[in-house]
């Protein structure tokens, strides 16, 4: 049965083509020529996207609204029930994923900025898709203590090889906070779909760390995947002025924010003046000055073998996509693609065709394919 429905997932995909328009450029790389499909505008601002089993797919958009694209079209209407949330400064509606078992239990989770007399912070409810519409909806997690901030909510999630729940929270804007271990922000947490701390948890039991607590040390992730072949879960996070990171995350560890960093202040002052330091993990990758990281995914098709096994990453503020070969734990090759696009690139993502696929971040947002030629 998954079978079939991965196999109906495809072919509705691929048929999108006949109603989509083709963007004339074509582009050229080192390794392949290709040319980038639209598949749906008129998004405002769009954050992340998901392929359902039958070829459709979900698009959040920061402003607060869940919509849909089916037949490779837009639909005009938002989906109903999503989480009550707030739009504000870099927050909304966030991250949308589904779980593994979704052919079977129709569960998927959103991350969303929620605010309260406390405050604002980053939230996930799990809710059931239903005949379009969002149900049964849950709160599973929130990060606290709440702040008055509006940036760096993080929001990005993936799931592990036991099927637990790792969810991104940025520092909110205090640095410090980072290294707060009793504190959830400027951390990676993990939890069971029902909202629990992971069995396993690193810090389980113990009254001076949150249960949930998974890593810490991190600024604010905007991207999170799981690596196709060995289950790890990787991740890239901003720095300030130079200094984003590529991370595999590993249980317990402090990525260093902001100890150590590659980066300095927007004023232009140093933030710290050590990039390593005992106990903190440096980042599988970086990049000085900043490329503002956003959304990543391993290729995984076939159309161009020479990227197999590739890490895609999409960047905000150069507005490109960035293809990384990682050899023995290190960038082996680096190469920037659609370097002239002139739009941010906020996610970056396999679809079920074996094609990339990619959001772009503005009013006027787009949903793009990538066709190798």
């Amino acid at each position: 049965m998954l079978n079939a429905l991965k196999l109906t997932a495809m072919a509705s995909v691929l048929a999108m083509a006949t109603a989509c328009t083709a963007a004339p450029d074509v582009y050229h790389s080192a390794h392949a020529s290709f040319r980038l499909e639209t598949i749906a505008t008129g998004l405002e601002h769009p954050w992340s996207l998901a392929f359902l089993p039958d070829g459709s797919i979900l698009v959040t958009e920061r402003a607060g609204r869940l919509r849909l694209i089916r037949n490779g079209q837009l639909q005009a209407e938002p989906m109903a029930g999503v989480p009550e949330l707030v739009v504000a400064g870099q927050g909304g509606l966030l991250d949308v994923i589904l779980h593994p078992q979704f052919s079977d239990n129709q569960l998927l989770f959103l991350s969303y900025a929620h605010e309260n007399s406390e405050g604002k912070t980053t939230r996930v409810s799990r809710a059931r898709l239903d005949d379009n519409q969002l149900s049964d909806g849950q709160v599973i997690f929130e990060a606290r203590p709440r702040s008055g901030t509006s940036h760096h909510f993080a929001g990005r999630m993936a799931f592990d090889l036991e099927n637990n729940l790792l969810i991104a929270v940025g520092d909110r804007g205090d640095r410090d906070r980072a290294q707060d271990t009793s504190d959830d922000a400027g951390s990676v947490h993990r939890i069971t779909v029902e909202g629990a701390a992971a069995p396993g948890n690193p810090f389980l039991g113990s009254p001076d760390h949150s249960p949930t607590l998974f890593s810490y040390g991190h600024r604010n992730i905007q991207g999170m995947t799981q690596h196709p072949v060995n289950g790890e879960i990787w991740t890239h996070e901003h720095g300030p002025r130079g200094g984003d990171e590529i991370n595999i995350l590993a249980p317990a560890t402090n990525y260093g924010w902001p100890a150590i960093t590659y980066g300095i202040g927007y004023s232009g002052l140093a933030i710290s003046d050590e990039t390593a330091r005992p106990g903190m993990a440096q980042p599988l990758h970086y990049w000085a000055p900043s490329i503002a990281p956003s959304g990543m995914a391993f290729y995984t098709g076939t159309e161009v073998p020479a990227w197999q096994g590739n890490l895609f990453v999409g960047a905000l503020k150069m507005q490109k996509l960035v293809r990384l070969r990682i050899e023995n734990g290190k960038v082996s090759e680096e190469e920037d693609l659609i370097s002239d696009f002139g739009r941010r690139i906020r996610d970056v993502r396999m679809g079920p065709d074996g094609r990339l696929w990619l959001l772009t971040d503005d009013s006027n947002g787009e949903v793009l394919r990538l066709i190798p030629e």
